[in-house]
């Protein structure tokens, strides 16, 4: 099994510098995003990735392959669509001044509670459980360290359900800017792991790395 493993969020999209829910929208990073994934690369590469999994949104395998490409052994990005980011079913796409002015009382529902079955949006316990279900599988086929590149909503349920709570009563945990990572080890006391580093980056000077929505 592995020894730790590094929760890593896909560098910057349009769709983030314009404010626009994306979920399961698959569009690209954007030239701030590629820069901001090859540089989060340069300091990933030193935990030594044994194995690396993402989502196959193109926004997350191009931040996974970025790391890929200078592990300098063998190392390709896993897709696997258990990653891929919280669906926002009506919400995807639109800016919250959108939101408000087509939506108003289903997105007042969404911020005031994180939850908006009517709108589609997935619950935090459904997407935490298939992340972390999906984390898990791998973490016993690897040894070392396991990078698992995904999207905000989706790394942060994923983590707050392998460590023991339950997504939809507790949110207190940030969700990732972008290009940032968390680091869990195993820990022999419950639940079984110790979140060791959250949220962490490397210097981004043109203030390119945006809060999840999450």
């Amino acid at each position: 099994m592995a020894t730790k493993i590094v929760f890593w969020r896909h560098g910057q999209t349009d769709y983030n510098l314009q404010g626009r829910v994306q979920g399961q929208v698959d569009i690209p990073l954007n030239e701030a995003g590629v820069a901001q994934a090859e540089a989060a690369a340069k300091e990933l590469v030193k935990v030594n990735p044994q194995r690396i999994i993402c989502s196959d949104l193109r926004r997350a395998q191009a931040t996974a392959q970025a790391l890929a490409n200078i592990c300098g052994q063998e190392v390709e990005p896993l897709p696997d669509e258990r990653l891929r980011e919280r669906a926002f079913g009506d919400f995807e796409g639109l800016s919250a001044k959108e939101l408000k002015a087509r939506f108003a009382p289903r997105y007042e529902e969404w911020r005031a509670t994180g939850e908006c079955p009517v709108a589609g949006v997935e619950s935090r316990a459904e997407v935490g459980s298939r992340v972390a279900k999906c984390v898990l599988e791998y973490f016993e086929q690897v040894e070392g360290t396991l990078v698992v590149v995904s999207h905000g909503s989706a790394l942060t349920q994923g983590l707050v359900k392998i460590l023991g709570l339950d997504p939809l009563a507790w949110q207190g945990l940030r969700g990732l800017d972008n290009c940032h990572w968390s680091t869990l080890i195993p820990y022999s006391r419950e639940p079984g792991w110790r979140l060791v580093s959250h949220n962490l980056g490397v210097a981004d000077p043109a203030g390119a790395a945006l809060p999840s929505l999450a």
